[in-house]
C-alpha cells in the first residue's frame, strides 16, 4: 500500500523530472530564438527599421506569446478546465470535452479574426497613437509591419487552446519545442533575402512562422482524440463559461501587461534611435534564463497546482508552492549577479558584429542592469498567479496588475523625463512595478489559502547573504584578473572573464548555500550525486 509520503515523493520526482525535461527542450527553443535576435542585430543592429518592427510586433506578440504561449492565458484555462474533465489520460477524450475543445475554438476564430480586421484597416493611427513621439518615417514604417502581422491574433489564441490540451496531456515537449519554428523561419528569410532596409522581411518572416508554429501543433492533438468541428455552443454551457470566467480576467490582465509595454514604448519613442530596439534585446536577454527557469517548473506544477485545489489537499498546495518557488529564488541569484558583472561583456560576445556596433552594446547592457532586478519578484509572481487560477480566480491577477498602470505611468516620467535615466529608466521602472505586483498578490492570496511564508523567506534571506558574498568574491576576481585578461584578443577575453567569473560564482555561491544548511541547495546536490552515481 503506497503512504502519503510515498505519493509526495512520487510526485516530487514527477514534478523534477518533468521540470528537467522541460528545460532542455526550452533551453534548445531559446538558444534558437537568441541566435534569431543575434542575426537580426546583425542585419539591422540597433535601427530605424528594427525599432518599427519591434514596435509593430508587440501587438501580434500579445496573442502569440502572452496569449497563446505557455502560461498565457489560453493555456492557463485550457489546462484548468480541462484537467478536471478528463478522468484518465489514457482513453480517449470524454464527448463534453470534445465538444468544449471545439466551441473554444470557433470562439476564439471569430473573435480574434475581428480583431485582425480591426488592426490591418487600422494601424496607422494604432501605431502613431503608441509611438506618438516617433517621427513620421518611423510611424509609417511600424504601421505596415503592423498590417503584415495582424493574422498572427487569430493565430495566437489557437495555438494557445492547442497548447492547453498537450499540456493536459503531459505531452510537454511539443509545446516547449514549437517556438523554434518562429526562430528557424525569420533565420532563413534573412539568409535567403540578405535582410532589407525597411524590415519587411522581418514581418513576413514572423507571420509564416506563427502559421507554422501553429500547423505543428495540430497532428498530436487529433491524434489524442480532438478533431475540429465548429461548435458554436456559446450560451448556456457550463463548461465554456468555465473557462471564460478564468479567459477574460486572465486576458484582460495580460492586456494590462501589454499597456505597460505600450507605456514603455511611448516614453522610449523620445529617446535616441535604437532606444526600443536595445529594450527589446534586454528583454530578450532576460528572459532567456528566467523564462527556461518558469516554464520548466511552473509547466508541471501547474496542473498539479487545479489537481491538489480539486481535491482540497492545501498542504500540498502549500508544500509544492515552496518547493517550486524556493527553487527558482536559489537558481535566480547567480544569475542576478552574473548579469552585474558580465552583462557587457555577454551582450558584446553575443551580438557585437555587422550593425551592431558598441554604443548598440551599451544601451543593452544599461537596460539589462536595471532589469535584473525584477528576476526574484517575478519569478514569484508568476508562480502564486497559477495557484490563484487553480482557485479559478483570474481576477484578482487582473485588478493588481490594472491598478499597477499609474504607478508605470509614474515612474517611467520620474525616471526617464525628470531623472533622465534613459534606457535604464524604463527597465527600473518595471522592476519596481513587477516588485509592487508580487508583494500584493502575496499578500492577497491569504483569502483563499495561508501559504508558508516564513519557511520561504527564512531561506531566501539565506540567499541573499550568501550571494552578497558571492558578488564580492567575484568582483574582486574580476578587478585584480582583469589587467591580464584584457591582453587576450576581444572576442577570447569575453570568452575567458564569463568562464572564468561564472564557474567561479556557481562554486562560491553553492558551496556557501551547502554551508548555510539550506535545503534546496542539500536536496539539488544529493540529487547530483545520485546521478554521478549511476
Amino acid at each position: 500500500m503506497q503512504t502519503n509520503s510515498d505519493s509526495s515523493q512520487s510526485k516530487t520526482t514527477s514534478i523534477l523530472k518533468a521540470a528537467w525535461l522541460i528545460a532542455v527542450v526550452t533551453v534548445i527553443s531559446k538558444f534558437a530564438g537568441f541566435f534569431r535576435d543575434v542575426v537580426i542585430a546583425n542585419y539591422y543592429g540597433a535601427s530605424v527599421a528594427s525599432d518599427a518592427y519591434y514596435y509593430a510586433y508587440q501587438i501580434p506578440a500579445l496573442a502569440v506569446i502572452l496569449l497563446g504561449g505557455i502560461g498565457g492565458p489560453f493555456h492557463s484555462a485550457t489546462v484548468a478546465v480541462f484537467t478536471k474533465l478528463i478522468p484518465n489520460l489514457n482513453e480517449k477524450p470524454p464527448e463534453e470535452a470534445e465538444k468544449l475543445f471545439n466551441t473554444f475554438i470557433t470562439a476564439s476564430f471569430i473573435i480574434f479574426t475581428i480583431l485582425t480586421v480591426i488592426f490591418y484597416f487600422y494601424s496607422h493611427p494604432i501605431m502613431s497613437l503608441i509611438i506618438s513621439d516617433g517621427n513620421n518615417q518611423l510611424i509609417d514604417l511600424a504601421s505596415t509591419h503592423l498590417k503584415i502581422m495582424s493574422p498572427a491574433l487569430v493565430v495566437g489564441g489557437l495555438i494557445g487552446v492547442y497548447y492547453g490540451i498537450l499540456i493536459t496531456y503531459k505531452e510537454f515537449i511539443l509545446p516547449s519545442l514549437s517556438p523554434i519554428i518562429v526562430s528557424v523561419v525569420i533565420i532563413l528569410a534573412l539568409f535567403f533575402t540578405g535582410g532589407d532596409k525597411t524590415g519587411i522581411v522581418l514581418a513576413t518572416a514572423t507571420i509564416i512562422g506563427a502559421c507554422c508554429q501553429l500547423l505543428l501543433q495540430m497532428p498530436r492533438v487529433r491524434q489524442i482524440g480532438y478533431r475540429i468541428k465548429p461548435n458554436f455552443l456559446f450560451f448556456n454551457n457550463a463548461n465554456f463559461n468555465s473557462i471564460l470566467e478564468l479567459l477574460f480576467p486572465a486576458i484582460l490582465s495580460s492586456t494590462i501587461g501589454q499597456v505597460h509595454i505600450y507605456v514603455d514604448m511611448f516614453f522610449a519613442s523620445c529617446l535616441e534611435n535604437g532606444a526600443w530596439t536595445a529594450i527589446g534585446f534586454a528583454n530578450r536577454v532576460f528572459q532567456f534564463p528566467v523564462g527556461i527557469l518558469v516554464t520548466a517548473f511552473l509547466v508541471p506544477l501547474f496542473p498539479l497546482f487545479a489537481r491538489l485545489v480539486t481535491e482540497k489537499d492545501f498542504d500540498g498546495v502549500r508544500t509544492y508552492f515552496n518547493k517550486g518557488v524556493g527553487v527558482l529564488f536559489f537558481a535566480a541569484f547567480p544569475m542576478i549577479i552574473c548579469i552585474l558583472l558580465l552583462g557587457r561583456d555577454g551582450v558584446a560576445l553575443v551580438f557585437e558584429r555587422g550593425a551592431f556596433d558598441d554604443s548598440a552594446t551599451f544601451m543593452v547592457t544599461q537596460a539589462l542592469w536595471f532589469l535584473s532586478f525584477s528576476i526574484l519578484p517575478y519569478v514569484f509572481r508568476d508562480s502564486i498567479t497559477r495557484v490563484y487560477y487553480s482557485f479559478n480566480d483570474s481576477a484578482t491577477p487582473f485588478i493588481v496588475a490594472f491598478s499597477s498602470i499609474v504607478l508605470k505611468v509614474f515612474l517611467n516620467y520620474l525616471f526617464v523625463k525628470q531623472m533622465h535615466l534613459g534606457i535604464g529608466g524604463i527597465t527600473l521602472s518595471t522592476s519596481l512595478v513587477t516588485l509592487f505586483n508580487a508583494v500584493v498578490l502575496g499578500i492577497l492570496i491569504s483569502r483563499k489559502i495561508k501559504l508558508n511564508y516564513i519557511e520561504l523567506f527564512v531561506n531566501l534571506f539565506k540567499m541573499i547573504v550568501a550571494a552578497a558574498i558571492t558578488f564580492v568574491i567575484c568582483w574582486l576576481a574580476i578587478k585584480y584578473t582583469n589587467g591580464i585578461m584584457q591582453l587576450l584578443p576581444k572576442y577570447v577575453y569575453e570568452i575567458v572573464k564569463i568562464t572564468f567569473i561564472g564557474i567561479l560564482c556557481l562554486i562560491v555561491y553553492t558551496w556557501l548555500t551547502l554551508l548555510f544548511k539550506m535545503d534546496y541547495a542539500n536536496e539539488l546536490a544529493k540529487r547530483l550525486m545520485e546521478r554521478i552515481k549511476k
